[in-house]
């Protein structure tokens, strides 16, 4: 297997469509981007991240932005709250479900913007293999702190530092909000209306309720664990 396959799909009450398909390389987990002529908007130095971490010259592109642009101009006339049926079709499953325009985005937005090259979001990337659609807060809340804590154990068999105590998650999903934050100045420019720009606010809520739950001791998941 050479590449990863999610294809996403929008089915609204009025019989139109959207169709999406995600494609990652299946050894790197990095996502094969389709657009080849990125907008303005989509530069480095445009509503660059505090925490960019990229050389910036003036031909250089925010790697997010440039893999989500076909998502925006997509969806920038659309409302969040507008009705669908969204499904992810994959190799290993279908999942589907009827939400909103912008759980539908978030799960797909969510899964670019880890496999996209930004070194801040490079912590989200191993979930990305096992991508879940629509998680729901706990489980997006399980699925990060199991990650983190396996990447702890490998870096503890190749002899680094790592961080079983998470003392250093904060600062890894504080740059996550910073991206999430920039990426939507960005999609500001674009969008009239905010089904786009509410998946980008949903994905962040969600790194912001993990670093307060971190700060209380994952008590909301200690109960998985009598």
């Amino acid at each position: 297997m050479t590449e990863i396959t999610f294809n996403y799909h929008f089915d609204f009450p009025d019989n139109s469509k959207k169709r999406f398909l995600i494609k990652l390389d299946a050894e790197t987990i990095e996502y094969k981007s389709s657009n080849n002529i990125p907008p303005d908007w989509t530069l480095l130095g445009v509503a660059r991240c505090p925490c960019c971490q990229l050389e910036l010259s003036s031909q250089d592109y925010c790697p997010i932005a440039v893999n989500i642009a076909d998502l925006v101009y997509a969806f920038k006339d659309t409302a969040s709250h507008r009705s669908c049926r969204a499904s992810c079709i994959s190799t290993a499953r279908i999942c589907q479900k009827e939400t909103t325009v912008q759980e539908g985005l978030a799960s797909i937005m969510g899964i670019i913007m880890a496999t996209s090259g930004c070194p801040s979001m490079s912590i989200l990337k191993p979930m990305a293999c096992f991508h879940l659609p629509f998680a729901t807060v706990e489980e997006s809340m399980y699925r990060s702190v199991s990650a983190y804590l396996l990447r702890q154990y490998f870096s503890h068999q190749d002899g680094e530092n790592c961080d079983f105590f998470m003392h250093r998650i904060q600062e890894h999903y504080s740059e996550v909000q910073q991206v999430n934050e920039g990426i939507l100045k960005r999609i500001n420019m674009v969008s009239k209306m905010d089904a786009d720009k509410n998946a980008i606010v949903t994905l962040n809520a969600l790194a912001q309720i993990l670093v307060m739950e971190v700060d209380e001791d994952l008590d909301s998941l200690k109960r998985l664990f009598p």
